[in-house]
């Protein structure tokens, strides 16, 4: 199928961090706080002596249906304003090939390359063509094999192709994409088990081994069974490199699926990081959510594709690295049901165009934001009346203490930012736009990215701080990264 036919939806990028710190800024004030003022405040407090774990190098990720790769001219060096959306993102990350369609699509290794569905055929000219995207981005690859619909043999020769492209850069294979759901997928019968699926994986594993020695491998890629990664990682957790979960804070058509929604906690999210992160010390590997985004079924238009998403994202991605997780890989572009997604980080009008959208200026806030050692952070007791949830997250490298701050709700809030040290003035990066259901005119710094996909913030601001504190207004659904040296 070619790449401007009706279905080449859009695709997301991925990128790699460009600055090292931020640029240099023009001073500019911030309010400090008043007397009687009526905007409610809350203390922040990031306590620099107490680093604790480091944010893993290869945290950032994308997510791919496998349909995508089949995507003639998409993912391949020659597309140069793709790969720098993508290092614009880090000049590391986790590229993940899998997705619904990994379960119908077919490898030929001379046959004509379709991207569908429930039909896609991928061959060793689409591989190639990842082969030196994956190179040009320097990130790694997860590569999901189909266990759906598949067979042991066309698997291993599958795997063998990824392998000759991917080199060093692949971190593992999975089998099976979201097996847990197999029976709604009409993979398997009603009475599939995690017992079939694992005998399944290790008929699989032992002809993937027996052709490629040491091949790693990763799983159960579920999509909400948690109990099986908890099994999985006592089963199989000596000779595996990841174990995977999925992610997604509902379903697109839920009448829940709302902005409020989307920013509000998810109840259950905790109790399941708690198990994957128990699961994951116990046999040794790093847990991972390689496929995760806002509402499943392709995210919900006039939220997943606004503000909100952004934030929503920044806050997403803070919340796993701080309970342990090694990485995420936020789901992108066409999805299992053949259209681009609402809430896919990077647009792409089908004739080679492609732009960040609101989603990608809160990850790529997470990538300025979270460099070096995570850092134990407080939050005082609020003032005033309240104006929706404020979140706070810290890092520091040993060159610079960065704080991002998350302001979930609407109305001004002052924040005051203990940072300690010496320093005499924070730079600020402001995440912003017009509304919180805003699809345009969103800005990290005061800037959207350049059609070269280069990011050159244009309105950084410079705070005093005083005696270790910065003082500061956060408006409504905005977020801010304070850097301080």
């Amino acid at each position: 199928m070619g790449r401007k036919g009706v279905n080449r939806r859009l695709f997301v990028a991925r990128g790699l961090c460009a600055a090292a710190s931020f640029p240099a800024i023009s001073p500019a004030s911030f309010p400090a706080f008043l007397p009687g003022q009526a905007a409610p405040s809350v203390a922040v407090a990031a306590h620099t002596g107490e680093p604790l774990a480091p944010v893993p190098a290869h945290f950032m990720g994308l997510g791919y249906e496998i349909s995508s790769v089949a995507e003639a001219g998409l993912l391949t060096e020659s597309d140069q304003a793709y790969v720098r959306l993508v290092r614009t993102l880090g000049t590391e990350g986790v590229l993940r090939i899998g997705g619904n369609t990994a379960d119908y699509a077919h490898y030929q290794a001379a046959g004509v390359a379709q991207s569908a569905p429930k039909a896609t055929r991928v061959n060793d000219q689409v591989l190639r063509a990842l082969g030196t995207f994956v190179q040009a981005t320097n990130w790694k690859l997860i590569w999901g094999l189909n266990l759906g619909s598949g067979s042991v043999d066309e698997a291993v020769q599958e795997a063998g192709a990824v392998l000759r492209v991917a080199g060093n850069r692949l971190l593992a294979f999975e089998i099976g994409n979201e097996p847990d759901l197999f029976p709604n997928e009409r993979h398997r019968d009603a009475g599939w088990s995690y017992e079939a699926w694992l005998a399944d994986y290790r008929r699989y594993k032992q002809a993937l081994r027996a052709h490629y020695p040491g091949l790693p491998l990763a799983g159960p890629d579920v999509a909400g069974r948690t109990d099986w990664v908890t099994r999985f990682a006592a089963d199989e957790g000596r000779d595996i490199v990841l174990l995977t979960h999925h992610y997604y804070r509902g379903g697109q058509a839920s009448p829940s699926s709302t902005a409020e929604g989307l920013l509000g906690p998810d109840p259950k999210l905790q109790t399941q990081l708690d198990t994957l992160r128990a699961a994951s010390a116990r046999c040794g590997v790093p847990y991972r959510i390689c496929e995760v985004n806002s509402f499943s079924g392709g995210g919900r238009p006039g939220v997943s594709d606004t503000l909100a998403g952004a934030l929503w994202a920044l806050d997403s991605m803070w919340t796993l690295a701080a309970n342990g997780c090694s990485g995420i890989n936020m789901e992108t572009g066409i999805n299992q049901l053949g259209f681009v997604s609402s809430y896919s980080p990077i647009g792409d009008d089908l004739h080679g165009a492609y732009a960040a959208r609101p989603e990608y200026y809160g990850m790529l806030a997470f990538a300025l934001g979270a460099k070096g050692r995570l850092l134990r952070v407080t939050t005082g007791p609020e003032t005033g009346d309240g104006a929706g949830p404020l979140k706070a997250y810290a890092a520091s490298d040993g060159h610079a203490v960065r704080v991002t701050l998350i302001h979930k709700g609407p109305g001004p809030r002052f924040v005051t930012v203990q940072l300690g040290g010496s320093s005499s003035h924070a730079s600020v990066l402001r995440l912003a736009g017009p509304a919180v259901d805003a699809k345009t005119g969103i800005t990290l710094g005061g800037s959207e990215l350049g059609r070269d996909a280069t990011f050159r913030p244009a309105a950084a601001a410079s705070a005093p701080i005083h005696e270790g504190v910065v003082r500061m207004e956060m408006p409504g659904y905005s977020a801010a990264v304070i850097e301080a040296r």
